[in-house]
């Protein structure tokens, strides 16, 4: 066994998945998850990219993604909004709500833990 990994999509399936029916806002929005790796107490890291849509999100976990590219704009329930592009960086923790909007096939990679 190692002590590293590289974040690499090669030669793992992807998980297929939308949000559910009643938090979609717009559009028919689609998920694939490359779930890399899986540490013990509810760690997880990998690459998630969606298509077109917009959807509710409310966030039980705390995560800091990357986004690798596209263009998707994130709207806080209290208005605030994140219009994120390649490069960006974000967290967001336990009882972040809003809605998350995917413009460009977005890409990004994460660290949740729950």
């Amino acid at each position: 066994m190692t002590a590293y990994l590289r974040l690499d999509t090669h030669g793992i399936e992807p998980e297929v998945g939308s949000p559910a029916d009643d938090r979609i806002v717009a559009g028919a929005p689609k998920f694939r998850t490359w779930n890399i790796d899986e540490a013990g107490g509810g760690l997880y890291a990998g690459i998630w990219e969606a298509t077109p849509g917009k959807w509710r999100i409310v966030y039980d976990e705390w995560e800091y993604f990357h986004i690798l590219s596209g263009y998707s704009v994130v709207t806080s329930e209290n208005g605030e909004v994140f219009h994120l592009r390649a490069g960006d960086r974000m967290i967001f923790k336990p009882g972040f709500r809003g809605t998350w909007e995917v413009i460009e096939m977005t890409r990004k990679d994460y660290v949740i833990r729950l």
